[in-house]
């Protein structure tokens, strides 16, 4: 016999959904609503209503936003012969705390994972592959702004295959070969301990020194 009213017990399901949530934490956030005035409980329901019918997704980067063109995208101060390639738009949210980029963006929206089903059609793969083919000469350097795990290294080794081996458009005369791909330099964090690295780390610490 279950002691929770059917309508406690459905947003406990709702919350053990979103990541990182478990049992016990779903419901205590259920019954933290509960306790809260009523107006406050509707407020947050129309916050999550409108997180859907509010939010677009930038029809060039893929950032999540209110107008079409993103701000960033509409902002002729940044320099769009740069582009970051990072998965989420969380991604984005830190680059842009740093104050020390000043590109444009393209977010995946995940990355190529076989074991679970995600190929190059589930995430904005070709929407990148398309800026790069329409503006060959406009795009400097891609930068892949990616977590260190095998599928971004599979979705970095997919994306640079296709922009090599596919010829611009438009009646350009230039190579994409000529487009510069780089990605985030990986090595020691700072506080960390060389003994405690492991042999990755290290490796992509030594060869990404520099003069000091």
């Amino acid at each position: 016999m279950n002691l929770l009213p059917s309508s406690i017990i459905r947003v406990i399901e709702s919350f053990e959904k979103l990541p990182g949530v478990g049992q016990k934490t779903a419901q205590r956030l259920a019954f933290y609503l509960l306790h809260m005035p009523e107006e406050e409980v509707n407020r947050f329901a129309d916050y999550l209503k409108a997180l859907k019918k509010d939010t677009i997704l930038c029809s060039i980067c893929k950032l999540v936003c209110e107008t079409d063109p993103c701000p960033i995208c509409q902002n002729p101060t940044r320099d769009h012969s740069l582009i970051c390639v990072v998965e989420t738009p969380t991604d984005v949210l830190a680059i842009e705390k740093t104050g020390i980029y000043h590109g444009m963006y393209h977010v995946l929206h995940g990355l190529i994972d076989p074991l679970n089903n995600v190929g190059p059609d589930e995430i904005y793969l070709d929407a990148l592959i398309q800026r790069v083919k329409l503006t060959p000469t406009s795009v400097r350097e891609i930068i892949f702004a990616l977590n260190s795990t095998m599928e971004s290294e599979a979705t970095i080794m997919y994306i640079s295959k296709e922009i090599k081996n596919r010829p611009p458009e438009g009646g350009s005369t230039m190579n994409n070969e000529d487009i510069k791909l780089t990605r985030l330099a990986h090595g020691l964090p700072i506080g960390g301990d060389i003994e405690y690295a492991d042999e990755v780390t290290l490796k992509r610490a030594m060869e990404g020194r520099r003069e000091y």
